[in-house]
């Protein structure tokens, strides 16, 4: 499969937790402010124009992503000329999957339509929790009803194709508030639901916070008793997990994300947006001062590239494989690689089947139940 993803990165106010590259709309960051002003919306559409017409050539998009920051957060006129930019410079021949995402505090009836119109079939709210302690932790700008009445706009407005977000493990919250947001969740019934622990990511104010000894982390056991209720609640409500944070109704997983985790080719365009194309991996500048400027005196944007050698290259397939609920299968990893994944990395693999993280069964391996919770551990043994 082949990919678009476009960042959008600004956000009415930046959550404690994001380490997304993105900038809060009324004031961005002090030392930008104090060199010179922004470059606005506007100036942004410019420049991002300049980079999606010189996408490359043959590039046919299966799916289309536009994340950020948040893509809702710009105005009328602004969404109007991002979503026609997308069809003017890209070929949607063969585009099967178009997602937006979207916050509950910045959707109005006037946006869904717009998107909806011009051919996007997916979208993907930020709803983070229905506790209001706890999206006031977050720094969210929406509250509880303003999910409600954000979901019933996105389904009056002829959406058949939602995702909505939910965060586990913040110190304002425990084991019942939980249970209370996943069963609000599937109240609502939406085909996909992600589920993501949270993280102290560095550079970010929660994890200052955690320095300066204002909030602590919630206790390991706790997370995993959310995460396992999380699971279960989508379980018997007729959800299957295909991916470690995500879940979803018969063929509604998320086809961008898959490709992803499948090693699929990808464009990104915006500031600090990805990309793997034709076994090149590279990233635009995390600046959207720089992004402009380079784009808009027609210069390149990216700031970062490599190709990865190719056993390096087969160990990212691997990791990225176990992501899924389906496992890596042996057969199909070697026709993709040109590896075993036995000869690549069998003595890792032993030792985490032997401790009970890995399964292989069928020349199929895949994470165990109590591998899931501590994906991140298990990987960082095969990298």
């Amino acid at each position: 499969m082949t990919g678009l993803y476009l960042h959008i990165p600004f956000c009415v106010r930046k959550c404690i937790y994001c380490d997304f590259y993105s900038l809060e709309t009324l004031k961005g960051p002090i030392p930008d402010r104090l060199k010179a002003p922004l470059p606005d919306h506007s100036e942004f559409l410019d420049a991002l124009e300049r980079e999606l017409a010189g996408l490359p050539d043959g590039f046919r998009p299966e799916t289309i992503f536009i994340g950020g920051g948040t893509p809702t957060e710009l105005s009328d006129a602004n969404l109007q000329r991002l979503l026609q930019m997308i069809r003017t410079h890209t070929d949607l021949g063969a585009l099967v999957e178009w997602t937006c995402e979207s916050n509950p505090g910045t959707l109005t009836a006037d946006k869904a339509r717009m998107l909806l119109d011009a051919g996007i079939n997916r979208i993907s709210m930020g709803v983070q929790s229905f506790d209001p302690a706890n999206l006031e932790f977050l720094g969210r700008i929406h509250g509880p009803d303003d999910v409600l009445t954000g979901y019933t706009l996105l389904r009056d407005t002829g959406f058949t194709d939602i995702n909505l977000d939910l965060i586990y493990g913040i110190p304002t919250s425990d084991l019942d508030k939980t249970r209370a947001d996943i069963d609000r969740v599937t109240g609502l019934n939406p085909e996909h639901v992600s589920c993501y622990c949270l993280t102290f990511e560095e550079g970010t104010p929660l994890m200052d916070m955690k320095r300066k000894g204002y909030v602590t982390e919630v206790d390991g056991e706790l997370e995993r008793e959310q995460y396992q209720a999380i699971r279960s609640s989508l379980r018997t409500a007729g959800y299957t997990q295909y991916e470690i944070s995500n879940f979803a109704r018969p063929g509604r997983g998320c086809r961008h994300n898959q490709l992803y985790w499948g090693q699929g080719e990808y464009v990104g365009c915006g500031p600090s947006a990805h990309s793997h194309w034709q076994g090149r991996r590279y990233a635009n500048v995390r600046s959207l001062r720089r992004y402009c400027r380079a784009l808009l005196h027609g210069e390149s944007a990216v700031d970062f590239e490599e190709q990865l050698p190719p056993e390096e290259k087969a160990r990212e397939t691997l990791v990225m494989g176990l992501r899924r609920m389906a496992g890596v299968s042996r057969d199909a990893f070697r026709d993709a690689t040109g590896y075993d994944y036995r000869a690549l990395s069998g003595a890792q693999i032993e030792y985490l089947c032997g401790i009970g993280m890995l399964e292989d069964k069928n020349d199929i391996l895949r994470l165990s139940e109590e591998g899931l919770f501590v994906s991140n551990s298990v990987f960082a043994e095969l990298v």
